[in-house]
């Protein structure tokens, strides 16, 4: 299992990959202006990766329910399904900008929000996200129990 971890933006994609290690690493964010060039990068970077599965963040409101921006998502997903023909797995991803962006500093937030480094690390803990539930870690003093 190859996973691209992405986290959507109308002006930015976050990307990050994982695999059956299960250790998310973020990529460089898609940030060009055209839509169009955001997407035709996230498509190169998957078939460069050999991507067989893609991890999307869900925007649902903090009550679970799915807001406005998830109609969106599901727009996107749909595509991703459409063009790439690969399993789009949806995880919520509520809260998961607001963690990345809690760890930089306040007088730099907009410099590196612009950078895509904050959507990278969104992306990474969505598809952390996923990984830890696909692949549940054995705490190490329980694997040498026989």
């Amino acid at each position: 299992m190859r996973c691209i971890g992405i986290d959507y933006g109308t002006r930015r994609l976050g990307l990050a990959f994982g695999d059956e290690i299960g250790v998310a690493t973020p990529l460089p964010a898609q940030v060009e202006a055209e839509a169009e060039r955001r997407w035709a990068g996230m498509v190169a970077l998957v078939k460069a990766r050999r991507a067989t599965d893609l991890v999307l963040g869900y925007p649902l409101n903090m009550d679970g329910t799915a807001g406005f921006k998830a109609k969106e998502v599901d727009a996107f997903a749909a595509r991703l399904k459409a063009e790439l023909g690969l399993p789009v797995h949806l995880v919520d991803e509520t809260l998961t900008s607001h963690e990345a962006e809690s760890t930089i500093s306040k007088h730099r937030r907009r410099e590196v929000r612009a950078s895509g480094i904050v959507d990278s690390r969104a992306a990474t803990l969505i598809l952390q996200d996923f990984l830890d539930q696909k692949f549940p870690q054995i705490p190490p003093d329980e694997s040498r129990r026989g």
